[in-house]
């Protein structure tokens, strides 16, 4: 196993598909490591395929679907899978694969591909609420969980047939995932960490607004990041625009700039670290119409009043308890690199945080781009970092960042 890989790397994955009715669902899984950029081997048992197609399977992962025992002996094949892999996923994981899998049987490729490697393995169970419970799957899910194997789910849900409860597969995104973020680095466990995202919306009347074009993205990529590193988190989320925010945080939605620093500053005391990823508007209506603003009524000229609202990241800043590390961000159009930087010293300077991250953003720059490219300074204006890529990848760095200048203490979530 190539144990220098980061999630960020391509990673050979091994998807392991055993027989049972969720089987389809293991097409979304090896198309979500795909996407990840990963380089993906299907091994299947042959009462999968009686599920899913082994054409199918072959073009989604864009690799050979392996499945015989006998097949490519002269290179060794039934223990170089699991000798090359990175990552090993079983979805679905039934009654029987998990049996086998604790008991240690080689009987079939996927049985030796487990058994030669050295990669952590993740398993998705499946199976009728009944042989979940059963005491013979409990404690092969127990000599699993002590050997290090990853359990994702199973779901309660509609099962096959009439029957609902425990049992069901997780979605293909948790299992892709779950499965990743065994990869990654656990330096924020015992972190609590609160992260604002999207854009604040300020209010005319009952049917327009004063908003801004952030979609979200990034600072939901920092939340993600940092569950995955061992942070319990909490996003405050402002209208994302992206989807759902990540599995396994909690979210407190706002609308308002007022609504978003209510949020922050009630969950920060609890918090380690705070990271103000969200657009925030500068000014909002000094009224709000209660009904809508009708053009006839106003001709052809509307004149608006606005006041400022209050600078949530000086407030936080503010109030900050001892330990705490608090992160603010700051998007400008400016394009000159040197001149955004000292905007940006002079914005680190009057906020008072322990670290600004800086991008440029505009018309066709940043929001609602997958990508970022960001610099990081400390609190006296010194480059920390300089980060670009994807805003996974910037999340990590900004991450990367906070670890070193909090040094977390997992007992507490305190230094």
């Amino acid at each position: 196993m190539n144990t220098s890989l980061s999630t960020t790397s391509q990673l050979n994955v091994v998807v392991g598909i055993t027989g049972g009715i969720a089987a389809y669902k293991a097409v979304g899984v090896v198309r979500g490591f795909v996407l990840a950029g990963h380089d993906v081997h299907v091994v299947a048992s042959e009462n999968a395929l009686r599920f899913v197609g082994r054409p199918t399977l072959e073009a989604i992962s864009r690799n050979p679907v392996h499945t015989d025992l006998f097949e490519g002996v002269a290179e060794v094949r039934h223990v170089a899978i699991g000798q090359a892999a990175d990552l090993i996923v079983v979805a679905p994981a039934t009654a029987d694969s998990i049996a086998r899998m604790a008991t240690g049987l080689a009987s079939d490729l996927l049985g030796n591909t487990l058994l030669a490697t050295a990669a952590p393995v993740v398993i998705a169970p499946a199976m009728h609420t009944e042989m979940w419970q059963h005491p013979a799957t409990v404690a092969n899910i127990q000599t699993l969980r002590a050997r290090g194997v990853t359990i994702v789910g199973p779901e309660s849900g509609q099962l096959t047939g009439a029957d609902a409860g425990p049992g069901r597969m997780s979605e293909p995104e948790h299992i892709v995932t779950a499965a990743l973020a065994v990869l990654q680095p656990r330096d924020l466990a015992g972190v609590r960490l609160l992260v604002s995202a999207g854009g604040t919306r300020e209010p005319l009347d009952p049917v327009r607004y004063i908003g801004n074009r952030s979609s979200g993205r990034q600072g939901l990529a920092i939340a993600a990041a940092a569950r995955d590193r061992g942070a319990e988190v909490v996003l405050v989320a402002a209208h994302l625009e992206t989807g759902p925010a990540p599995h396994g945080v909690r979210v407190i939605d706002v609308s308002t700039a007022e609504d978003l620093r209510s949020a922050m500053l009630a969950e920060a005391p609890a918090a380690s670290v705070i990271v103000m990823a969200a657009a925030v508007a500068d000014y909002r209506p000094a009224e709000v119409s209660a009904s809508k603003i009708k053009k006839d009524a106003v001709g052809d000229e509307l004149t608006l009043q606005l006041v400022r609202n209050p600078d949530i990241l000086r407030e936080l800043v503010d109030q900050r308890r001892d330990g705490q590390c608090i992160v603010g961000f700051a998007a400008e159009t400016e394009p000159d690199r040197d001149a955004l930087l000292t905007i940006a010293r002079a914005k680190v300077a009057r906020k008072g945080a322990d670290a600004l991250v800086v991008n440029r953003v505009g018309w066709t720059e940043t929001f609602g781009s997958p990508d970022n490219s960001v610099v990081i300074l400390s609190h006296t204006g010194d480059v920390l970092a300089v980060a670009e890529g994807s805003k996974s990848a910037v999340a990590d760095s900004v991450l990367d960042m906070i670890v070193s200048l909090h040094r977390p203490n997992p007992a507490d979530g305190t230094e």
